[in-house]
């Protein structure tokens, strides 16, 4: 249970109402964390330009690389919503869920690409207090991914930073949007 109860679709106006029916078309249930942002509507309407902006930005990293990065942030910072939700969304993107079972020996195991490590590793960096990432990380990935592809991965590591920091800290947890290896929620 949230520390801050989500609004419901009874509480909501006609614009937040609007926001709910996208949320469940395009993902099969409203995502709790969008329920408890809706109390601050100037806040939530930032929060989906924004959410919305960087998916159609992100186009220089390959989705496997992008997508394992993130998961991993989540993974790191205990985000049972942004592991449950993430793997979700990696399994409707066609991307092979079974292999997150081995993410914490990424290093080792041949799960993995070479590139997909250098992203795993990166995002680690990102994500330790303070921050470790070396110069030699980055020229890795540059050599890997290009400029753009090191810009797009700092930018999504950091952002699930902060999503995964303030589900934490609201309390929310995993939404069932996945049970074990099985989504629960169909592809929309």
């Amino acid at each position: 249970m949230p520390r801050i109860t989500g609004v419901t679709t009874k509480q909501a106006g006609p614009l937040l109402r609007t926001v709910y029916w996208f949320a469940r078309r395009r993902y099969g249930a409203v995502p709790e964390p969008v329920t408890v942002v809706a109390h601050h509507r100037k806040l939530l309407i930032a929060n989906g330009r924004h959410e919305l902006a960087v998916e159609r930005a992100s186009q220089a990293l390959p989705a496997n690389v992008r997508e394992l990065a993130v998961y991993r942030v989540a993974q790191q910072l205990a985000c049972s919503w942004c592991v449950d939700f993430g793997t979700m969304l990696q399994r409707h993107g066609g991307l092979d869920i079974d292999r997150l079972k081995e993410i914490d020996n990424y290093a080792e195991s041949d799960a993995y690409s070479a590139g997909e490590r250098l992203a795993i590793a990166y995002a680690d960096a990102m994500t330790t207090n303070p921050v470790s990432v070396t110069d030699k990380q980055v020229a890795e990935l540059k050599d890997a991914f290009g400029e753009k592809g090191v810009i797009e991965l700092t930018y999504q590591v950091g952002l699930e930073n902060m999503r995964a920091r303030m589900n934490s800290a609201m309390g929310i947890t995993d939404q069932g949007f996945t049970s074990g290896d099985a989504c629960r929620i169909p592809t929309p």
